[in-house]
């Protein structure tokens, strides 16, 4: 990987040019009724400062509105044109339809190498030039003719050829370690199930999974096997940046996932007499949600030292099992599926501790919950190096981008 701090560019001989001077838009109009494209992508397809298109969606399965009109190519850059801060700028693998608030660029290849034109689009003096430019409040949009006057130093021909390489050899790598990333994650998830209860979950309702898994193992209810607690207190006003580390029930759903390793909110002396102490492989429970997949979001504290939960908090207590391995069987889809099944309310999703002790679990001895959560563990941790390497990796290629334009 190349060093960026060594890393030198002579912009000596670049030329100034306009955004409009090396990039068309294109704006062809398909008939939807009369057209033998399949595909369609919305701007909700298209990642921020991701390049590579990952999904999309499939004209047949869905009514799209009067906006989806817009053709695009294979090559073709899709820009989003509102809330610009977002970067959302693809190339299309693929011929398609999209919304009319999505550019479709080309580049013109007699004037620019077209692989660069996405870096461009990518680096922060484009992004900054867009959001000055752009019109609204609420859903902020940027014009066409205001992103072609936007300026930029432009290499000759042969820089361009070498930059070009350069990016995408970084993009090739990022890529790769993204690869293995997902098949360590889709390799962890299916370990889950294997070590927990080894049985198919595939086209199977839980109740015939948890038939097969009794076929293989005792299966008891929570609350044979330990004790079902709330939390209580810690507003948001009692939380500060230091002192004694808590839990607030939101955070299960964005901070902590399995296992809880470094807490976000303290709270003061004062506030923890009125809140709930955690216990070593205590498992929390968020009691609301959303939608009926974020009820009963779960973490495992494993720790051995003082910290508390907050209100619409649910915890498990066992008598004899071991937090990590908990970690692991809360979120697995045979005690996930269970809890799919008692979530109830309209707007907010709710389940309460006489819905969890209802949930069936294996019965494994605590040496052997040991062993799971030991082996899973170490899923987890090389997940976790390989994220920090990815990260790595794109920041690099993110200060690249930056240097060079």
């Amino acid at each position: 990987m190349i060093d960026i701090e060594k890393f030198q560019i002579n912009k000596e001989g670049w030329t100034k040019v306009k955004f409009g001077e090396v990039a068309i838009q294109q704006k062809i109009s398909i008939d939807r009724d009369n057209t033998d494209l399949d595909r369609y992508v919305k701007g909700e397809h298209m990642y921020s400062e991701n390049i590579h298109l990952r999904e999309w969606g499939e004209l047949k399965d869905e009514y799209l509105g009067p906006a989806f009109i817009r053709y695009f190519e294979e090559g073709d850059i899709l820009y989003g044109s509102r809330r610009t801060y977002l970067k959302k700028v693809v190339v299309a693998p693929f011929k398609g339809i999209t919304s009319n608030t999505t550019f479709v660029i080309k580049a013109d290849e007699s004037k620019i190498d077209k692989r660069l034109l996405p870096y461009i689009m990518l680096s922060n003096d484009f992004t900054d030039h867009s959001v000055r430019n752009s019109k609204g409040s609420v859903n902020p949009y940027i014009n066409w003719k205001d992103i072609a006057n936007y300026e930029f130093l432009l290499p000759p021909r042969e820089e361009q050829a070498r930059l070009a390489e350069l990016l995408w050899a970084m993009d090739a790598v990022i890529e790769r370690e993204r690869e293995v990333l997902e098949r360590l994650r889709i390799s962890l998830e299916s370990n889950i199930e294997k070590e927990i209860h080894g049985v198919t979950l595939s086209n199977k309702t839980i109740n015939q999974v948890l038939d097969e898994v009794s076929e293989r193992f005792d299966l008891v209810r929570l609350d044979e096997v330990g004790e079902l607690l709330k939390g209580k207190g810690i507003p948001k006003s009692d939380v500060q940046e230091h002192g004694i580390p808590c839990v607030r029930y939101g955070e299960l759903y964005t901070k902590h996932h399995r296992i809880i390793r470094k807490f976000e909110s303290f709270i003061s002396d004062d506030v923890k007499t009125k809140s709930f102490q955690l216990k070593k492989h205590d498992i929390l429970f968020a009691g609301s949600g959303e939608t009926i997949t974020e009820i009963g979001k779960s973490a495992a504290f494993v720790d051995d030292i003082e910290a508390y939960v907050g209100s619409d908090t649910l915890l498990f207590r066992p008598y004899e099992m071991d937090g990590y391995y908990l970690g692991y069987l809360f979120n697995s889809q045979l005690v996930r599926q269970q809890l799919n099944k008692y979530g109830t309310g309209a707007t907010v999703m709710h389940i309460y501790n006489s819905d969890l002790s209802k949930i069936k679990i294996p019965k494994i001895d605590r040496k052997k919950q040991e062993e799971i959560g030991v082996k899973l563990e170490e899923f987890t941790t090389n997940i976790d190096r390989l994220n920090v390497k990815v990260h790595v990796s794109k920041s690099l290629q993110k200060s690249l981008i930056n240097q060079i334009f």
